[in-house]
């Protein structure tokens, strides 16, 4: 059996936070805000998985509140995420993902954010699509006040 699944993840820039996508650390003078490190790439990957699985999204898995996510590192939690898909008969075949920032420009980063997605998920750099756009200026992502994901996957039964 196969199953696809659709992710999307929004976190608004701030000062004083790192900025951590797809598991990799990008120089900006700013981050993305939220409970965990809030690498919306990661957070997207896991919510299509789970959400392909019937296992329901992120912020069910792993409260805001929850101290102990606190600041965490989201490819850990995706980790998570992977382990309880096979527990539950599941594994990934393949995931595809598109950030949408107006800036920092991402192309340079997105062999290593492929690597480290697939690491996670147990699957071959090659089975792992990340592409990034701008939004032309409008919105919130195009406007900088903030970054979105999307991420698709494939999954079968084990």
């Amino acid at each position: 059996m196969i199953r696809i699944g659709h992710g999307y993840d929004v976190h608004c820039l701030v000062e004083g936070r790192p900025l951590i996508v797809g598991g990799v650390e990008i120089p900006f003078d700013r981050g993305l805000l939220g409970h965990s490190d809030a690498d919306v790439l990661a957070h997207a990957v896991a919510d299509a998985l789970l959400g392909a699985a019937g296992l329901g999204d992120i912020g069910g898995m792993f409260p805001d509140d929850d101290p102990v996510t606190e600041n965490a590192d989201s490819l850990e939690l995706l980790r998570q995420v992977v382990q309880r898909l096979r527990g539950n008969g599941w594994r990934p075949v393949n995931v595809d993902g598109t950030i949408l920032a107006q800036r920092p420009k991402m192309k340079e980063h997105i062999p290593a954010m492929r690597e480290r997605l697939a690491a996670v998920c147990g699957l071959s750099p090659a089975a792992v699509n990340v592409k990034a756009t701008t939004e032309e200026g409008l919105g919130f992502t195009g406007s900088g006040e903030g970054m979105a994901a999307h991420a698709v996957c494939l999954i079968e039964s084990c």
